[in-house]
């Protein structure tokens, strides 16, 4: 790897540490309620092995390795270990910045990007490092050939281990293929087994075990009844076993903790849902975890919000096999009522959207939607925004819930012009920003991933649209030819391209409803009337014109030798940019007067907004939409493959320039919660390299 490659894997030093700031919030609960976010923020923790296993081989090791090293140097006093190794200074900024951002991200690939840092500090220096405790070296022994840059380049990035990538969600299993993977995932769809708790490993016989995360090795209750078959078609005569017990340890650790928080559960609905959480999490039973998120979507307005589990499918390279992720936060009331108004217009809203009635839900299920304020986030990243569940019988038939994180989302680090804006954009961008992306988070959230229908043949015979009288298909005006054959699911036929497909049809539907002034209003900017030099007029500005630079950043995420995406939320980002560049009339550009693009600046035309933006991404969210509900997946690849195509212009000259002027991503210090007596106390932690460790320290459960 030449030295200009290498640079762009190098560890933020310093990153953008930033702490959550929970405090009054936690203080304004009871003790029933502090006991209840207890306990539930302890089982959501209790999970970070799981998350670091998920990333790779190497991550457990590195974590075990940087608590070690806190417990060495007598609970923090880092001078001390620097001292001892012949450290200088920089030395100990260098590992201080390389752990944070290690435990920011829970392992060694960034949670936003998929993609392997290394330490800036030498590996001479590291190694000195790891001699200072007989544990320590020990433990850099296992992951010493892993910790810088990798033999292979594909090994930069997590994917799929036939193309050369990491993935532990396939472990010890170099020669998975693509192709096996497919085919045992549709094998066990037939078989009704769900796949968000699993990881599958291929034997040395070349058979295959699929392991289910659960406390115990033979649970009594299982979804299904058989444990082991013999595959045919083109895996003829291979075996494939259900291995129960993966994570077994930390699986009894989360259903323990449930248990004690279904004790202070605050309604039935919370303890119904904690008694499914601790049967999934004891059992491996993905059905229950399904009953969980039916009472959860019926517990409405808790003042503790939580929701635990495999959520995500993001980092599994094939789309189906979920993350460890679990949250306990409290309802921030204020913001909740402006998102309460917008739940209530959502049915005069979604005629706005661009697909006729046939393409969309019978009735409109009004979700939860609460501003929230995260004590507690466990997994790889926080997001802004939520909707949940992800299971499609669930969100099309019963309902889902939408949370904005409102600390996340108003998490300060230190003021600097933003890159790639124009002068004259800066002030009302600094201005406008936040509440413009609470917006987006809000119509994302809530109309994005809440709206559209799936074309279903439910079961053989029936459907859930007039089969005799076929939906004409608002793209090619004919009536529809494919649908969701029944055992079939959006996440089955999309495969991997779904979740990145899908962000980008969420995206799209903020920035087709946002120009609507009405629900501006409804959000606390402007009276409803059309004014691009208003309050509400330049937040609509800035939604736009944060969305076509988010675009441009997005090359960050792009990996130029695998030709591949390492973060769905920026690939779909890519694509809107696209969208806005094609609408013509100069309403969307990116300017530059440097041969190097030194200089590359966003412009955005905010008078075209209502008439070449908006009419843009509506022809192109009525094709993502129409595809998506039809089940056409041929056709959906086709113009998400166009429109997140990354041309030589892009690799080439853009992209070294957005990794020239990358920002480091904010990192979260969380709080920690403690039992004193009878009391729950909060722990809050400097926004410091130096807290994000001791915080980890602290709640190391396991």
């Amino acid at each position: 790897m030449d030295e200009s490659t290498r640079r762009q894997y190098l560890a933020d030093d310093p990153p953008t540490v930033v702490k959550l700031a929970i405090k009054p919030h936690f203080d304004a609960l009871n003790d029933q309620e502090k006991k209840y976010a207890h306990y539930t923020s302890r089982a959501a923790f209790s999970g970070t092995r799981i998350n670091l296993r998920q990333v790779s081989p190497e991550s457990e090791p590195i974590y075990d390795f940087i608590l070690e090293l806190y417990k060495h140097c007598n609970a923090g006093d880092w001078k001390k270990l620097a001292s001892e190794a012949g450290l200088s200074d920089d030395d100990l900024k260098h590992f201080m910045s390389y752990s944070a951002q290690f435990l920011g991200n829970t392992g060694n690939y960034k949670s936003f990007g998929d993609s392997k840092f290394i330490p800036k500090l030498s590996s001479e220096k590291f190694a000195a490092i790891a001699k200072l405790s007989p544990k320590s070296s020990k433990l850099y022994d296992t992951f010493k050939d892993d910790l810088y840059e990798s033999k292979a380049p594909a090994q930069m990035h997590l994917g799929y281990p036939d193309k050369g990538h990491v993935s532990t969600y396939y472990p010890d299993s170099p020669n998975i293929t693509h192709d096996e993977i497919e085919k045992v995932s549709s094998f066990l769809k037939n078989e009704g087994l769900m796949p968000e708790n699993t990881r599958l490993r291929k034997t040395h016989a070349g058979d295959f075990e699929l392991l289910i995360a659960s406390a115990v090795d033979d649970p009594e209750a299982r979804d299904v009844k058989n444990s082991e078959w013999t595959l045919d078609g083109a895996l003829k005569g291979k075996k494939l076993r259900l291995v129960y017990g993966d994570y077994s340890t930390e699986m009894a650790k989360i259903a323990q903790n449930l248990m004690e928080a279904k004790k202070h559960a605050l309604n039935d609905e919370e303890s119904k849902m904690q008694a499914e959480y601790v049967k999934s999490f004891h059992d491996g039973s993905m059905l229950a975890h399904m009953e969980s998120q039916r009472h959860w979507i019926r517990d409405k307005g808790p003042m503790v919000e939580c929701n635990i589990g495999f959520i995500e499918t993001y980092r599994d390279p094939h789309g189906i096999r979920g993350e460890w992720e679990g949250f306990a936060a409290m309802v921030n009331k204020e913001r909740t009522r402006a998102f309460g108004k917008l739940v209530e217009s959502a049915p005069s809203q979604i005629p706005k959207l661009p697909w006729p009635k046939e393409f969309e839900k019978d009735n409109f299920l009004a979700p939860d939607f609460t501003s929230l304020e995260v004590l507690t986030f466990a997994g790889s990243g926080i997001p802004a925004g939520i909707n949940i569940p992800n299971y499609d019988s669930i969100r099309q038939n019963e309902g889902f819930k939408n949370v904005s994180l409102g600390n996340v989302l108003s998490a300060e680090s230190a003021k600097e012009p933003t890159t790639f804006l124009r002068d004259e954009d800066q002030d009302v961008f600094d201005k406008r920003k936040d509440p413009a992306f609470e917006v987006q988070v809000g119509l994302h959230e809530l109309l994005g991933h809440g709206c559209g229908k799936l074309l279903q043949e439910t079961e053989p015979g029936k459907y859930n649209f007039d089969k005799q009288n076929l939906p004409m298909s608002p793209v090619t005006g004919k009536p529809v030819s494919t649908w969701y054959k029944p055992g079939e699911t959006w996440g089955s036929v999309f495969g991997g391209m779904g979740p990145s497909y899908e962000e980008c049809r969420a995206e799209s539907v903020a920035m087709s409803l946002c120009p609507d002034y009405g629900i501006l209003q409804i959000f606390g900017f402007g009276d409803g009337k059309e004014d691009i030099n208003s309050e509400a007029g330049e937040v609509l500005y800035v939604c736009y014109l944060q969305m076509a630079r988010a675009g441009l950043c997005a090359l960050q995420y792009y990996d130029v030798a695998s030709r591949k995406w390492g973060q769905p939320h920026m690939q779909a980002r890519f694509a809107i940019l696209q969208v806005f560049l094609e609408a013509g009339d100069d309403f969307c550009r990116l300017d530059h007067g440097k041969e190097d693009l030194s200089d590359i600046k966003v412009y955005l035309a905010k008078n075209k907004i209502q008439s070449h933006g908006r009419p843009a991404i509506n022809k192109f969210l009525q094709k993502l939409q129409t595809f998506k509900a039809t089940a056409d997946f041929e056709a959906g690849k086709k113009l998400y493959e166009h429109y997140t195509n990354v041309n030589d212009w892009y690799a080439n000259k853009v992209r070294p320039e957005v990794l020239r002027q990358a920002k480091p991503r904010k990192v979260f210090v969380q709080a920690n919660t403690v039992l004193e007596g009878d009391k729950v106390v909060l722990k809050e932690y400097e926004p410091t390299p130096e807290g994000m460790i001791q915080s980890f320290v602290d709640r190391d459960y396991i």
